[in-house]
């Protein structure tokens, strides 16, 4: 019998970007311009993560203007792209940010994010993931990457820690003065 999650021991998301965050498509322009699609969804749950202590590590195999710039939009505390081989740079991460493995939750998709869900304390799928990362995860996702998926897993990780009130209390009850 696998054990169960506790939720409120995860202080530190790490997430893929193509297929993840982005539906895992590369859009190029005839000049060689790469453009991404970000959901909003995504991006207000990374923020409500945010502010409630949560910190955000994004590990991408490559590197494109777009993924910098939404991750600073974003604040994300740190950001490594061309990561060919993720889990030494994931070790990394873990140090620099003095983040225990156990308490990391990583989002994936595809193979190379194996490592990493397999060595964190809530691996996650998201729903169009390729078989072996669904059977490595603890948790895949009802929505594919790119639309929403990193806010449904935010939203389940504050939930079964009890903390999703805190994030509501914030927009209910509001009324104009």
């Amino acid at each position: 019998m696998t054990a169960r999650i506790d939720y409120k021991k995860i202080e530190l998301l790490v997430l893929d970007v193509d297929g993840v965050l982005t539906d895992g498509k590369i859009i190029l322009s005839p000049t060689g311009q790469e453009t991404k699609e970000f959901h909003a969804r995504d991006g207000s749950g990374m923020r409500y993560w945010q502010r409630l202590g949560g910190k955000i590590a994004i590990i991408s195999g490559r590197g494109s203007k777009a993924i910098a710039k939404r991750a600073k939009e974003l604040g994300v505390d740190v950001v490594r792209v061309n990561a060919k081989d993720k889990l030494p740079v994931y070790a990394e991460i873990l140090a620099e940010m003095n983040v225990p493995a156990d308490r990391a939750a990583v989002i994936g998709d595809d193979l190379p994010d194996l490592p990493l869900l397999r060595n964190c304390g809530f691996p996650v799928a998201v729903a169009d993931a390729v078989s072996e990362v669904k059977k490595a995860a603890r948790y895949v996702t009802q929505t594919p990457g790119g639309c929403g998926a990193v806010r449904e897993t935010i939203e389940r990780i504050l939930k079964g820690a009890g903390r999703w009130n805190q994030v509501l209390q914030r927009y209910q009850n509001r009324k104009l003065p």
